[in-house]
């Protein structure tokens, strides 16, 4: 616990210098919102329980997907020059596991001025990979943050990716779906948090986001995880939702084999940070470790509580995670562990919108099997429709790279009302980077990037 108390010491010394969060009126919010001015010194969770954490009262009260504050925010590049599109932060009310209520916070980034027809929107699930508030979406994309000096290097480069959508005149949603508890890796969670995410911030006036709205999903690695599980339960949770597509790479689609394949592997220690996730979030998952993990394992556990993802997977690497956990016939046979994994296995419902898919068939941390297995089990059912890409030069860093720009092309004409191809469609690449749109897209996306860096305000008029 040392290691949390400094950083939480060293974050304290910045929040003398915030500016207060007095909520006041927006002319553009609906009536019973009222927004917050931007801070001058952003606040991360473990000091900010005012937002993050809404009173019992006001939450127990509260719908799903009912905003409970909303304030303005600078999001900047690498926590620095900021972006030139309007932003805000709302706090809204989920649904854990338990079925509980729980505060969830979202970010929306919105292209100046109005739309030309019904507003167009890109739900981003960031790859947070972090146990701690400190690491999460919400804080790492703001100016003056401190998260990318303590760890969170992902959020900063995802957000280059975010603002390919923002220039395509499309708003962009970015929900903190670890939950108040910070559980990496409880894909079910993350995917109630982002549905009710969208159904916040489609009551939110100034995001100009409406029922006319078409959405689209996106998520990579860590992100993949929620974006998948969303894309299953929004037919049973938010039937409602205008969700026209999902786009995902590096898809942990069953955890059972990213274990397996991280076991005295370079990315134990990532993995082992999301063990530490699914037992903030699953009870009966919780109690088996305290009970059949050695104190080795509960002392790395604890080691590992506070970290950012750089830090997750840069610490205690080569690790036999499995072996920390002791249990006759060993702990994959304990019927806790087992059922953690089918609790969070993709797979178990095919979506009610269509799919883009790709992996790296070389990637170190994803194995290609099970997304191999998990397309399999949704082309089962004829109604299915998923484009499925196998990338055969690249790993799991470079993947994200080769597939986004196609990702976006795909999501573009999803949101423009083309219809997605119907059925299944398998196919395997060299390189995705060899597809004649990929590099003006690429491109594209770059110079817009470029352009922001000098105050260009992205997307606006489209």
């Amino acid at each position: 616990m040392r290691i949390h108390t400094r950083i939480v010491v060293a974050l304290a010394a910045t929040a003398m210098l915030a500016a207060p969060l007095t909520a006041v009126g927006d002319a553009s919010a609906a009536p019973s919102v009222s927004v917050a001015p931007a801070p001058l010194l952003p606040l991360p969770q473990e000091l900010d329980p005012s937002f993050y954490r809404p009173s019992p009262s006001k939450l127990a009260a509260a719908e799903p997907g009912e905003i409970l504050g909303a304030r303005r925010i600078t999001p900047a590049n690498l926590g620095l020059v900021p972006i030139n599109v309007d932003a805000w932060q709302l706090s809204f009310r989920s649904t854990d596991t338990s079925g509980r209520a729980i505060p969830a916070v979202t970010t929306v980034l919105k292209p100046r001025g109005t739309a030309k027809g019904p507003r167009k929107v890109i739900s981003m699930q960031i790859a947070e990979d972090s146990t701690a508030g400190y690491c999460a979406t919400s804080y790492a994309v703001q100016q003056f943050n401190a998260s990318s000096l303590l760890g969170q290097v992902v959020a900063p480069a995802e957000l280059l990716i975010a603002q390919g959508f923002l220039s395509q005149g499309y708003a962009v949603v970015l929900p903190d779906h670890e939950g108040p508890n910070h559980a990496y890796g409880a894909g079910p969670l993350g995917a109630r948090i982002t549905l009710d995410s969208l159904r916040a911030v489609k009551n939110f006036t100034p995001s100009t986001i409406t029922d006319a709205s078409p959405i689209g999903l996106y998520g990579y690695s860590g992100g993949a995880i929620v974006t998948g599980h969303t894309a299953e339960l929004k037919k049973s949770y938010a039937p409602e939702l205008n969700i026209v597509g999902a786009a995902e790479g590096g898809v942990p689609a069953d955890l059972k084999v990213v274990l397996q394949a991280a076991q005295n592997n370079v990315t134990s220690g990532l993995v082992l940070g999301a063990v530490l996730g699914l037992s903030r979030e699953y009870d009966y998952f919780r109690t088996f470790l305290n009970r059949h993990m050695n104190p080795v394992g509960k002392a790395v556990l604890a080691l590992k509580g506070p970290l950012c993802v750089q830090h997750q997977a840069m610490t205690f690497p080569f690790l036999n995670n499995i072996g920390f956990l002791e249990y006759p016939g060993g702990a994959l046979r304990a019927p806790a562990v087992k059922r953690v994994f089918d609790d969070t296995r993709m797979g178990k419902t095919v979506p009610d919108m269509p799919m883009y898919i790709w992996n790296s068939a070389l990637d170190e941390i994803i194995p290609v099997s099970q997304v191999n297995t998990l397309v399999s089990k949704y082309c089962r059912d004829p109604q299915a429709r998923v484009t499925y890409t196998r990338d055969h030069l690249s790993e799991h860093g470079i993947a994200e790279a080769s597939g986004a720009p196609m990702a976006l092309l795909w999501l573009k004409d999803r949101l423009d009302g083309k219809p997605a191809t119907a059925g299944c469609r398998t196919s395997d690449q060299l390189t995705m980077a060899s597809d004649s749109r990929w590099w003006p897209t690429f491109s594209r996306v770059v110079g817009d990037d470029l352009a922001g860096l000098f105050g260009k305000a992205l997307g606006a008029g489209r």
